[in-house]
């Protein structure tokens, strides 16, 4: 396992959690490596959608932002285990359909140097039942 970074723990993830809820991607970037990368739960391939690099990451945070302009990431718990990290949410919002969207979720995160690597997101999918 890698050598803990004290710059990374529970309150970290619950910082991040909080900018996510504040849509600020200013703040949001702040927690990101230079060489970061952010995979989103959806998209054409296995592991959904992939952002590479700052520019990339940032407008991928921003499209997030900009489809759930309500959304929310609450009852947050974290966990960090040397260079690893997870977080667990709810995450409620309105779709674009106007529904109301309410799903478990977590994140699972690689750090490197005090910032997140690597933030790989996965939600539930609620169905009609």
């Amino acid at each position: 396992m890698a050598e803990v970074d004290s710059r990374v723990d529970t309150d970290f993830l619950q910082a991040f959690a909080d900018a996510w809820n504040h849509h600020d991607l200013d703040e949001l970037m702040g927690f990101m490596a230079d060489e970061c990368v952010f995979e989103l739960s959806v998209g054409p391939n296995h592991w959904g959608t992939r952002h590479e690099g700052r520019d990339q990451v940032r407008a991928g945070f921003a499209a997030v932002l900009k489809t759930f302009p309500d959304g929310r990431w609450d009852d947050a718990s974290h966990f960090v285990a040397g260079d690893r990290g997870v977080s667990e949410w709810v995450f409620t919002a309105t779709g674009q359909d106007g529904s109301a969207i309410e799903v478990n979720g977590c994140d699972l995160f690689t750090f490197s140097d005090g910032k997140i690597a690597v933030k790989n997101s996965f939600r539930k999918v609620k169905t009609a039942s």
